[in-house]
């Protein structure tokens, strides 16, 4: 593993008296906090604006596909340019995208637009949002690997982490409580919440410049120096995005649920994951562990959840297996980026987070597809497809040798 070197873009040396790793977890706050809102109440939205449920998947796989995409473009530049304008560019044009769509919408509901003018509004402002927004944790995992030593990334990475599950609590919370007087009004009421991460952040990260000698050849996706943390991000994001798409299926086909009960249920599900991915977190935040001890142990523990549901006949034993999968992640998470910036050197951290960024919205992208095919043979087969997968990585991540 190369050690890094100690011209950092944000070197600790010449760090303001502000934190910058407390405006970054404010920024991962409120950044999930506002997508979280915006998803709430998207479904109901649709409704109003004539939209198909197939229509609606669309705008949130462009988005999907925008954070994809555009990731590894924020890390690499920001190895060449700095860190600080990067970052800032990326929250000032996601709190636009969101001013933008939030705007259109207020329009667009009352005035029932015509459906195609509907659907390509969304589609840009959900686009720009997801394209803007991957600058945010890609650019995240890069200051935190230029201020924090090796052995801390991990820590820090959870803590940041941590603020982005409480939004992914709050935020639908917030968003049902809002918009039971106006479906609009939750948009109105988060945006300001990118527009006060976007002042945190030009207060507390002080101006950088790039690493010395950094290279002119961005950091290939194949380099191998990433392999096993590009295929932990892609395995973790797509188990997700599994768990995530099938909750409803299962309590419908295997605990005989009606579907107004089964969406009750798949959110209460949701809820567990949140809170014992938040706790989870705040507990590795104190750990410190080395990242290859933290994906071992955070993939046994996923791999025992997945397979508790996947042998689910009760309700509680499916909220079980979800508790549990939420906690492998919580080790999972943070680790993953740390991985992959520990394995370069300085100059490389951006485009390295980059990249890990790409493959999660890679998993993403993939997941619901793969679980969707396994479903129709098995309803518990993704689940226990999802299960062996991380039974392996544990085993081949326990037989490594130590770091």
């Amino acid at each position: 593993m190369p050690a890094d070197t100690p011209q950092k873009s944000l070197p600790e040396s010449h760090a303001p008296p502000s934190n910058p790793i407390a405006a970054l977890t404010f920024t991962a706050f409120a950044g999930t906090m506002a997508l979280l809102a915006f998803v709430a109440v998207a479904g109901p939205i649709s409704e109003l604006l004539m939209l198909s449920t197939w229509q609606l998947g669309l705008v949130m796989s462009i988005s999907g596909i925008a954070w994809m995409v555009s990731a590894r473009f924020w890390g690499v530049i920001s190895d060449r340019v700095g860190r600080r304008r990067i970052i800032l560019t990326g929250i000032a044009g996601f709190a636009l995208s969101y001013a933008a769509l939030t705007t259109f919408l207020a329009i667009a509901v009352p005035a029932r637009f015509a459906l195609v003018i509907a659907l390509a509004g969304l589609i840009l402002g959900r686009g720009a949002m997801g394209a803007f927004y991957s600058s945010v944790p890609t650019l995240a995992a890069a200051i935190v690997a230029d201020l924090a030593k090796p052995e801390r990334r991990a820590a820090k990475m959870a803590g940041i982490g941590a603020a982005s599950s409480l939004g992914m609590v709050v935020g639908p919370g917030a968003a049902g409580l809002l918009g039971r007087y106006d479906l609009i009004l939750p948009l109105a009421a988060t945006l300001v919440l990118p527009i006060i991460a976007f002042a945190l952040l030009y207060i507390a990260l002080p101006k950088d410049r790039p690493a010395e000698g950094t290279r002119r050849a961005p950091l290939g996706l194949m380099d191998r120096r990433l392999r096993l943390a590009l295929v932990m991000a892609v395995l973790a994001s797509m188990a997700v995005a599994v768990a995530q798409t099938l909750i409803g299926f299962l309590l419908i086909d295997r605990m005989g649920m009606a579907p107004a009960d089964a969406a009750s249920g798949a959110g209460t599900a949701l809820a567990i994951v949140g809170v014992s991915l938040f706790a989870t977190q705040l507990v590795v935040r104190k750990l410190a562990r080395p990242p290859r001890s933290l994906l071992a142990l955070g993939s046994l523990v996923a791999a025992i959840g997945f397979a508790g549901v996947a042998l689910s006949m009760a309700t509680w034993q499916v909220w079980g297996g979800y508790a549990l999968i939420a906690c492998g992640m919580g080790c999972i998470y943070p680790a993953v980026p740390a991985l992959a910036t520990n394995s370069v050197s300085a100059q490389e951290h951006g485009g390295a987070a980059g990249a890990v960024t790409t493959a999660q919205g890679l998993g993403i992208v993939i997941g619901p597809l793969f679980g969707g095919f396994l479903y129709e043979i098995a309803p518990g087969l993704a689940f226990a497809t999802v299960a062996a997968a991380f039974l392996s990585a544990a085993i081949v991540l326990a037989r490594a040798p130590r770091e």
